[in-house]
């Protein structure tokens, strides 16, 4: 049987899963996967990574404006990380913190299930925690460990202070004050 819709009052009543929010992690989801099928996953997530730069950039203005200060300390980076997560939908909390690096688990991607297949959009937290941690500390290298984009039930990044002091190369992405 087929309903008869004859003004915008009735429209707008529809049962209809689209708002703002969805709509935004759909587009950037078709994006991504776009990206990843056409130039694959490697140069999808360089692609990626130069807005989470751009994003991190402003992020951190925000924080040192919000905080007051003209660099955040070592000791409020991790609860700054934490905190944006959570703002934008995330569910991140610091798994263990000292002077070489800080590992943060996350049981809720903002992007939801739009993340599901799409480990290019990880870059935005890669290069958001990088850009804030080496613009504050001087240095950062970010290893995602585990992705729920990829499969895991939860994330796991280690967002490591110091550089990698031995011969033996360290996964993840280096970051450097600008």
């Amino acid at each position: 049987m087929e309903a008869i819709v004859s003004n915008v009052n009735e429209i707008q009543v529809l049962n209809l899963p689209l708002e703002r929010d969805l709509f935004l992690r759909n587009l950037i989801r078709h994006l991504s996967g776009t990206l990843q099928d056409v130039i694959g996953v490697e140069e999808a997530s360089g692609f990626i990574s130069i807005v989470g730069q751009q994003v991190g950039d402003e992020i951190n203005g925000e924080y040192r404006k919000a905080l007051n200060v003209t660099h955040i300390d070592k000791s409020l980076i991790g609860a700054v990380l934490v905190d944006l997560k959570r703002r934008i939908g995330g569910d991140f909390y610091i798994v263990s913190e000292d002077d070489e690096k800080i590992v943060l688990g996350n049981r809720q991607c903002p992007f939801e299930d739009k993340v599901l297949g799409r480990p290019a959009m990880c870059m935005m937290t890669s290069n958001v925690f990088g850009t804030i941690t080496a613009e504050n500390l001087g240095y950062s290298q970010v290893e995602l460990t585990e992705t729920i984009a990829n499969g895991a039930a939860q994330c796991r990044v280690v967002v490591h202070l110091q550089p990698n002091d031995t011969d033996a190369p360290r996964p993840g992405i280096e970051y450097y004050r600008v």
